[in-house]
C-alpha cells in the first residue's frame, strides 16, 4: 500500500477512506431553475466509481438572489430534497464521500442574471461581476443582512445533510464572498465586520459556529481558504496562516488551500519557477501553514504525476491531495493513482485563439467535459473551444429570459 491509499482520520473522527479528493470545479449543470439534473447526478455517479476517498461538489448557492454562473445549483429550501437525496446517494455502495461545497459570490454574482450585487464594502470587482461586463459597484451589506447570510448557510448546510451527503464545504477562497470579508481590499468596513483580521474573520468564524450549530459535531465542515490573493493591499500569507489557527482552534476539520480571485486568477498562468518541479501552485505556503496546526490540509493547483503527489503526502507537507480538472478529462482517476496503471494526468484544452474568450476556456471547456460524462459519454480531449464557447452564451441568454420564480423560505 502505498501513502495515497492510507486512511485520513479527521478532527471530528470521520474516515476518508484514500488521501485523493476531487476539488470543487463549477458544472453549471443545474436545470432552468436551479435545479440538480439527471446529468449532474450521473456526472457523480461516474466520480464516485473513481476510486477518490472525497468528491466536493462544484459551487451551491445558498440564495437564489445571488448566484455565480447562469446553472448553479441553488439550495435554500426543502422543495428539491427528494433530488439532492438522488444527488448524495451517487456514491452509495462506495467508500467515496461526497461533501457539498456552499457558497455566496458577493460582488462575483454574475451581473447579467442578478438584480443587485451586494458585498462587505462599495468596492467593484475590476473586471465587472465577470469577464467584460460593467464595472458595477456593489450596495453595502448591512448588519441585518450578514446575519441573515450567516443564517442561510447553516440553513442550507442542514437541508443537505438530512439529504445524506457526507459532509459541507464553506468556499472561503478566489474572491467569493467568505474572502471578501478575510481581504483588506474588498473590506473597508469600520464596523465589527472590518478593520482588524479579528474583525475581518469574524463572518467566517460566524458561519462556521452557526452550521455547526445545526450540523452537531459528527458531520464533517471544511473550507476552501486562499493562501494569499496575490493583490495589492489584499490578503496576506500572513493573514492567511493566522486565519488557519483561528479556524483550527474553532474545530475545522478540513483546510484546502488554494488562492488568487478573479481579479488575479493564480491558477491560470504561469507557476514560480522554485515550484515547477513540484508541481502544485501553493507548495511553498502549504509548508509554511504546516507548522502552525494539525488540522488535516488539503492542497488544490497543479499536481499532474503520481510521484510528486506521493511525494507532497509522504513528506507530511499536506494529507489530502486535492485535484480539480483532471477528474473532467480522466474520470477514472483514483483507480489510476492508486493503482499506477496511468502516472501523469496532464490536461490540455482546446482554446479558441481569441484571448478575452481563451481565459473563460480554463473553466468552461471543463464545464463541457463533465456535461459528456453526465450524458454516459466519454470525454473528449478535442473538443471544440468554440463550441463550448457558444453554448456557454446561450445558457446566459437563456437564463436572462426566465422570470425568477417566488421563493419560499421555510
Amino acid at each position: 500500500m502505498h501513502v495515497l491509499q492510507k486512511e485520513m482520520i479527521l478532527p471530528n473522527g470521520v474516515i476518508l477512506s484514500n488521501r485523493i479528493a476531487k476539488s470543487a470545479m463549477s458544472e453549471n449543470l443545474s436545470n432552468k431553475h436551479h435545479e440538480p439534473t439527471p446529468v449532474l447526478i450521473n456526472a457523480y455517479k461516474t466520480w464516485a466509481q473513481s476510486g477518490a476517498g472525497l468528491l466536493i461538489t462544484g459551487n451551491i448557492m445558498i440564495d437564489s438572489e445571488a448566484i455565480g454562473e447562469p446553472r448553479n445549483v441553488v439550495v435554500q429550501d426543502r422543495k428539491n430534497m427528494e433530488v439532492l437525496k438522488a444527488w448524495a446517494a451517487s456514491v452509495k455502495g462506495t467508500n467515496t464521500q461526497l461533501w457539498a461545497q456552499i457558497n455566496h459570490p458577493g460582488r462575483q454574482a454574475m451581473e447579467q442574471i442578478n438584480s443587485t450585487l451586494k458585498a462587505p464594502s462599495a468596492v467593484a470587482l475590476k473586471t465587472g461581476g465577470r469577464k467584460n461586463t460593467t464595472k458595477k459597484v456593489p450596495e453595502v451589506l448591512s448588519e441585518s443582512e450578514i446575519l441573515d447570510i450567516i443564517e442561510a448557510f447553516a440553513e442550507t448546510s442542514i437541508i443537505l445533510k438530512e439529504a445524506g451527503f457526507s459532509g459541507v464545504q464553506i468556499h472561503g477562497a478566489h474572491g467569493y464572498l467568505v474572502s471578501q470579508f478575510l481581504s483588506p481590499y474588498t473590506n473597508i468596513r469600520t464596523d465589527k465586520w472590518g478593520g482588524t483580521l479579528e474583525n475581518r474573520s469574524r463572518f467566517v468564524v460566524e458561519v462556521y459556529r452557526k452550521i455547526r450549530e445545526r450540523v452537531g459535531n459528527n458531520f464533517p465542515i471544511g473550507i476552501k481558504l486562499n493562501s494569499t490573493d496575490f493583490q495589492k493591499g489584499g490578503f496576506s500569507e500572513e493573514e492567511s496562516m493566522a486565519v488557519v489557527k483561528i479556524l483550527s482552534k474553532e474545530g475545522m476539520d478540513l483546510i484546502e488551500i488554494s488562492g488568487g480571485t478573479y481579479e488575479a486568477p493564480a491558477m491560470m498562468g504561469k507557476r514560480k519557477a522554485s515550484t515547477i518541479q513540484r508541481e502544485a501552485y501553493f507548495i511553498d505556503y502549504i509548508e509554511k501553514v504546516r507548522k502552525v496546526t494539525t488540522t488535516p490540509l488539503m492542497l488544490t493547483g497543479g499536481f499532474r504525476t503520481v510521484s510528486v503527489m506521493q511525494d507532497a503526502v509522504a513528506s507530511n507537507q499536506l494529507d489530502i491531495i486535492g485535484i480539480a480538472r483532471p477528474f473532467a478529462v480522466f474520470p477514472n482517476i483514483g483507480n489510476e493513482i492508486n493503482n499506477e496503471s496511468r502516472t501523469d494526468f496532464t490536461c490540455h484544452i482546446k482554446k479558441t485563439g481569441v484571448k478575452v474568450l481563451d481565459g473563460m476556456m480554463n473553466i468552461i471547456w471543463y464545464e463541457a467535459q463533465i456535461k459528456r460524462m453526465g450524458q454516459g459519454k466519454s470525454p473528449n480531449p478535442n473538443l471544440s473551444g468554440w463550441s463550448v464557447f457558444f453554448n456557454y452564451v446561450w445558457l446566459i441568454v437563456e437564463q436572462k429570459l426566465i422570470k425568477k420564480p417566488v421563493v419560499i423560505k421555510e
